[in-house]
C-alpha cells in the first residue's frame, strides 16, 4: 500500500473540528480540499496556513487547501467529510448533491437531532446525497483543541458497509489518533447528540459550585439516559459504553474545551445562549439538542429527565433552581430501567 491512502479528500466546513481533521488527514491523503462558508477565512488560510476563528494558533499542513467555492473543493475528492453544524447540515448537503461522486463514501462528524423531523445526522446526509450504504459516522473523546496538536486520542467509526469503514478508517487513523469500528450507527449518533446535552447540565452544576460527586451522578445517569434512548431504536446496548459513549461524555462533561459544558457556567453566570455564542464563535450543539432530543424520547415514550430539565431551562424559562427541584423531586428506581439488557429472563 502506498503511503498515499487517498489523492483528494473534501473536508465541508470549517470550524474547529473541520480544520483539526482536515491537518489530520494532510497526514495520510494526497491533498486536502476544505470548503469554507466565508471567501475571507478560505483567503486567510491560504494567505497564512492557519484558521482565522477557530484554532487560530495551529499552522494547518501544507497540504491542505482552504477554498469558499464547493464545486472546487469536490472536485475529484475520493471521500467527503461533513464538519457542520447539525442546524446547516441538511441545506449544505441539498447544496452539494450535485457535486459530490456518487460512490464517494460520506463522513459526518456532525453531533445532534434535526429539529422538526427528529432524524439523526447520518440520515439528513443520506436522504440528500444518496446512498445510506455509503454513509458513515464519527465520534470520541477528541477536542479538536487536542487533535490538532498530535495528543493522544481515539475515535469510534460507524457505517452499515465494512468496506466503507475501513476506507474511511485508513484516512484517519495513525499512532496518536486511534480508530475503531462499529456498525451500530444509530448508536454511536445517539450518544454523540445526548451527551451535549448532559455536559450542560454538568456545566450548570458546576458553575453553581456542586462538587465532584454531584458530577458523577450527573454523567452517570446522563450515561443511562443515553442508553435508554439508544435502546429504544434497537442500539447495541454496549455501544454506550464505549468510546462514542461514556468516553465522550467524560470528555464533554469535564473539559474546558467544551463548548456545552463551558456555556452551562456560562449560562448560571448570566450569559444568555446567543451572548455566548457571539463571544465565542462556536454553536452550542446541545442547546438545540436539548429540544430535539426531547421531542425523540417523547416519541419513543422514553424517559430522559436530564434532557427536560435542561430543555425547559433553556426554551421554556424555568429557572434553574426549579428544575434542580424537579431533578431531585423524581423518586429514584431500578438502576437500569429502560435498557436492553434489563430483560433478564435472557441475561
Amino acid at each position: 500500500m502506498s503511503a498515499q491512502v487517498a489523492r483528494r479528500v473534501a473536508v465541508i466546513g470549517s470550524g474547529s473540528w473541520g480544520t483539526a481533521l482536515s491537518g489530520l488527514l494532510a497526514e495520510q491523503v494526497g491533498e486536502v480540499r476544505l470548503w469554507c462558508r466565508s471567501a475571507r477565512v478560505a483567503e486567510a488560510i491560504g494567505a497564512t496556513r492557519r484558521n482565522p476563528r477557530h484554532l487560530t494558533d495551529y499552522e494547518l499542513p501544507s497540504g491542505v487547501h482552504a477554498t469558499a467555492d464547493a464545486a472546487e473543493a469536490l472536485e475529484g475528492a475520493e471521500a467527503v467529510i461533513l464538519a457542520l453544524p447539525s442546524s446547516y447540515l441538511r441545506d449544505a448537503c441539498r447544496m452539494i448533491s450535485p457535486l459530490v461522486d456518487a460512490k464517494a463514501p460520506v463522513l459526518v462528524l456532525t453531533k445532534g437531532v434535526e429539529r422538526g423531523t427528529n432524524e439523526l445526522m447520518a440520515d439528513v446526509a443520506a436522504t440528500e446525497l444518496g446512498g445510506a450504504w455509503r454513509v458513515a459516522v464519527l465520534s470520541g473523546p477528541n477536542h479538536a483543541e487536542e487533535v490538532c496538536l498530535g495528543k493522544l486520542a481515539a475515535a469510534v467509526l460507524a457505517a452499515r458497509d465494512a468496506d466503507v469503514a475501513e476506507r474511511l478508517r485508513a484516512l484517519l487513523v495513525s499512532p496518536s489518533f486511534r480508530v475503531y469500528v462499529s456498525e451500530d450507527v444509530v448508536g454511536v449518533e445517539v450518544c454523540g447528540a445526548v451527551k451535549n446535552v448532559i455536559a450542560i447540565a454538568c456545566g450548570v452544576a458546576a458553575g453553581l459550585g456542586a462538587g465532584d460527586n454531584t458530577l458523577a451522578v450527573l454523567m452517570t445517569r446522563g450515561l443511562a439516559e443515553i442508553g435508554r434512548v439508544a435502546a429504544a431504536l434497537g442500539s447495541d446496548p454496549l455501544t454506550p459504553m464505549g468510546l462514542a459513549g461514556m468516553g465522550d461524555l467524560v470528555a464533554t462533561c469535564t473539559s474546558e474545551h467544551s463548548r456545552n459544558r463551558t456555556f452551562g457556567e456560562a449560562l448560571v453566570a448570566g450569559e444568555t445562549l446567543a451572548a455566548y455564542e457571539e463571544r465565542t464563535g462556536m454553536v452550542v450543539e446541545g442547546a438545540r439538542a436539548a429540544q430535539s432530543v426531547l421531542a425523540l424520547a417523547r416519541g419513543l415514550r422514553v424517559a430522559a429527565p436530564i434532557t427536560e430539565a435542561v430543555n425547559a431551562v433553556l426554551h421554556e424559562g424555568l429557572p434553574v433552581a426549579d428544575a434542580i427541584d424537579g431533578l431531585l423531586g423524581r423518586r429514584p428506581g431500578e438502576e437500569f430501567y429502560g435498557m436492553a439488557f434489563q430483560d433478564k429472563e435472557n441475561h
